[in-house]
């Protein structure tokens, strides 16, 4: 049996935990599937509800995917590009999403960019058919397609890039809501927590996020990396998030970065809801998200990203990236983050949904979800097993393995004495 819980513990170090301060790498679903983009419609791959999916985008290429939504479903998809190497990027490179239907109308449409540093790091941008808001050109039932392309790739030496997709369902309402966002709302900007900190490294992706609750947390972030947070937010609730880069010593340094710190806070099905970038000149820097309203399902009807990212309940992630132009002038670091993380406001019923979200809960906050962000726990266990089941080995099968050899050496020492 300790021969097992060794191999048990063994195989989840190798595919789970939080990111090291050293760490830039991003860390994909563990159980995400293998698929490739096609150059045109005729070919596009289907990508089923609820999944997360690995593929590639080269340089100067139009990549397209397929989705497959009734007519009372929303349907959802979070492109994330991951560069390749270190280069630099242009200013204006970034990804382009859009979401289409088979008469080539535009349902949907995002880009995201790398901010004016250039720094490689992960962005996403999302693209959507939804119900509600009503699309009059994007009604009825699939095929729809998701066009993910470069946004700017002509200043850039980069080449292909690594993507992540991961797709959710909404059902429809079981009765009909409001149909206009709210027009007010507490917009004050709530007092930064104090208190003393509990250490708390950030996870390298979305699917291995660090969990956290209302709270003070410090971890250690160095150039080129980004840390990923994740917080249960309910019906009727505000997050809000502050994050303070720690002063640091470089000796006779009188540098200056650019947009060193960048923090987006992200919705449950990864559609930026705001970011912000500050400067660094070795001093103390803060980063503040500026108030959000409380999560509601009529916030969708709302014309900016910063009220209607708020329209559903569930886990808001805080992705915080380091840019590599702060080792230039103060070091590889790492550097002292400080995340000041509060959640507002009292937890409320939930719209009244006629059906069941893909992936099942994503749309809601659990007790498990609560416990989770209490223990500070992350996705990376549940990464860890599936990736053990989609090897074709479960833990149930290690125990096993490792009780069959510990039996049959068990009898051959038997026979030997």
């Amino acid at each position: 049996m300790a021969a097992a819980g060794a191999v048990l513990c063994v195989s989840v170090a190798l595919t789970a935990g939080p990111a090291s301060a050293a760490d830039s790498s991003y860390a994909f679903a563990a159980d995400a599937r293998t698929v490739k983009g096609a150059t045109g419609t005729t070919d596009a791959a289907l990508l089923d509800p609820g999944r997360s999916y690995r593929s590639s985008l080269p340089k100067g290429a139009k990549l397209y995917y397929r989705l497959e939504p009734d007519a009372s479903t929303s349907a959802y998809v979070a492109v994330t590009a991951v560069p390749r190497g270190s280069g630099k990027l242009s200013v204006n490179d970034g990804i382009k999403v859009s979401v289409q239907n088979s008469r080539g109308n535009s349902c949907s449409y995002e880009s995201a960019n790398f901010g004016i540093t250039g720094s490689p790091h992960p962005i996403t941008a999302w693209g959507a058919r939804t119900t509600s808001p009503r699309m009059p050109l994007c009604e009825g039932g699939g095929p729809y397609y998701v066009v993910v392309e470069r946004a700017d790739a002509d200043g850039s030496t980069s080449g292909t890039w690594d993507l992540e997709l991961a797709t959710a369902t909404e059902p429809r309402l079981g009765r009909t809501g409001a149909t206009s966002a709210p027009t007010t709302w507490n917009s004050a900007t709530p007092s930064p927590l104090t208190g003393e900190a509990t250490t708390r490294q950030g996870g390298a992706g979305f699917a291995r996020a660090a969990s956290v609750k209302q709270g003070v947390w410090r971890a250690g972030i160095s150039p080129g990396q980004t840390l990923f947070y994740k917080v249960p937010v309910d019906w009727g609730q505000q997050p809000s998030a502050v994050a303070e880069l720690g002063s640091h010593d470089a000796g006779d340094s009188s540098g200056y970065a650019v947009g060193a710190l960048q923090m987006t806070l992200y919705n449950p099905v990864r559609a930026d809801v705001e970011d912000i970038e500050i400067g660094y000149d070795g001093s103390q820097n803060t980063a503040s998200l500026a108030p959000v309203p409380p999560v509601a399902y009529a916030n969708r009807y709302a014309p900016t990203d910063q009220v209607n990212g708020m329209r559903f309940a569930g886990w808001y992630y805080l992705a915080i990236h380091l840019s590599t132009a702060v080792a230039d002038d103060f070091g590889t670091g790492p550097f002292g983050l400080t995340l000041r993380v509060r959640v507002t406001g009292a937890a409320q019923d939930g719209p009244g949904y006629a059906g069941q979200a893909v992936p099942q809960d994503i749309f809601g906050v659990t007790a498990q979800d609560r416990a989770a962000a209490g223990d500070g726990g992350s996705g990376a266990g549940g990464d860890a097993m599936r990736a053990l089941a989609a090897g074709g080995i479960g833990a149930g099968t290690v125990v096993l393995v490792v009780l069959g050899v510990w039996t049959v050496v068990g009898r051959r020492r038997v026979r030997a004495s």
